[in-house]
């Protein structure tokens, strides 16, 4: 019943009321009439509950929203990083080690309840014994499971309780997109603990691998990502994470301008990290075999063609990957790919090698992205059919990887 209706009817008793005080008897009477009436229409009109149905009610549980997960959307973007932090950190740990050639130190992070601990090849590459200390105070030693010196990717574990590790969850780097911003945790020059956010300046970058080939060259690292989130030198070994506070990134190194008179690297201010599709592709074989077999291709090619090696190289277009050189009995010759062998005016340049424009059908722009995509999507073994211009014709070139050596 609305307070309008209550009103209205409080107004009809008291005209009822003077109407009587008045002696206009029969006229009160038939409005009394009409006012119970009109009561006992809205009485019917209004939903009766009765004892029993209180008493029900009663005795349901109030309901309790949960709340959500922890995601950028749900926690106040003013107080997200420290949410971020605090959601995070209690998994990353600083990683000690001590021996006979010296101290070194560097990053790491828990991936499960085992005690397996994800970090960098170069952290853990010497001889010594490896410490990990967590960010509770708890320390503990560990030993390699297994390292991978191409993507400069190691594994080690701690023998504690599952209580005390807090495992980190990888996210899918290939949704990382530039300008999104991106957050690294470890431990800089024995500063335990030390965030710095920044945004992802790039993807995909291609640097050269700790493995030297025979030829005196350094091999390749693939699907790199650059960020401007300040790293330094023992950062090592970190997670690089998005706003979900999911590990998109295995911090690895910086670009370098030079080194100060005390001996500290200057830092640029880029930096790069393994992408987490590597890592995840890569981590459970050192766990399981306690190395990761590399794709190789055995060839040689240029990482970009100018409008200059395009006119000097006679190439038809400058977008793709030129093929320079072969290696003898490897993977590429055995499949028919042919590299430079004419002399151009442009030094140390050869044409009529093959122009790779597309890998398994997808087209690639140059080297980066037809290596990224062989080493996220094949492992050695597996064959890949690369599409080639060769005298003015497009060629499907099938390969059959074979495993770094």
């Amino acid at each position: 019943m609305t307070k309008k209706t209550v009103g209205k009817i409080i107004a009809l008793i008291l005209i009822i009321f003077v109407i009587s005080g008045c002696g206009f008897t029969n006229l009160a009477s038939r409005l009394g009439s009409q006012v119970r009436e009109k009561m006992e229409n809205l009485a019917e009109q209004v939903p009766q509950t009765t004892l029993e149905q209180f008493d029900e009610e009663s005795k349901k549980e109030p309901e309790i929203e949960t709340p959500p997960p922890f995601t950028a959307e749900t926690v106040n973007s003013e107080g997200l990083l420290e949410a971020l932090y605090e959601h995070v950190s209690p998994g990353v740990v600083s990683i000690q080690i001590s021996g006979p050639a010296g101290a070194g130190q560097g990053t790491g992070f828990v991936i499960d309840t085992q005690g397996h601990i994800v970090t960098n090849h170069h952290v853990v590459d010497k001889d010594g014994n490896i410490e990990v200390h967590f960010p509770s105070g708890l320390k503990a030693y560990a030993t390699v499971v297994g390292t991978d010196i191409d993507t400069d990717l190691a594994v080690i574990k701690v023998d504690v309780e599952a209580k005390n590790l807090v495992p980190l969850a990888f996210g899918d780097s290939d949704t990382v997109k530039v300008g999104q911003t991106v957050a690294a945790i470890g431990n800089p020059y024995g500063l335990k603990g030390t965030m710095t956010v920044g945004v992802v300046s790039a993807r995909g970058r291609t640097l050269e691998s700790l493995r030297q080939s025979t030829t005196g060259g350094f091999y390749s690292s693939a699907d790199t990502i650059q960020t401007d989130a300040l790293i330094n030198p023992g950062n090592s070994g970190g997670p690089l994470l998005n706003l979900k506070g999911e590990v998109v990134g295995v911090n690895q190194s910086i670009r370098s301008s030079g080194i100060t008179s005390s001996g500290d690297v200057i830092n640029t201010g880029i930096g790069f990290a393994v992408s987490s599709n590597i890592a995840r592709k890569v981590v459970p074989s050192l766990i399981e075999k306690g190395k990761f077999e590399y794709p190789y291709l055995g060839m040689t090619s240029l990482s970009n063609v100018s409008l200059a090696l395009q006119e000097a190289l006679d190439l038809p277009r400058s977008t793709g990957v030129y093929v320079s050189d072969v290696v003898a009995g490897g993977p590429a010759e055995k499949a028919g790919l042919k590299g430079g062998t004419v002399p151009t005016q442009a030094a140390g340049y050869y044409k009529g090698g093959d122009l790779i424009v597309a890998v398994d059908g997808k087209t690639v722009k140059d080297f980066s992205e037809m290596f990224n995509y062989i080493v996220v999507n094949k492992d050695p073994g597996d064959v890949v059919v690369f599409t080639v211009i060769r005298d003015g014709k497009e060629v499907d070139v099938s390969l059959t990887i074979e495993a770094r050596r």
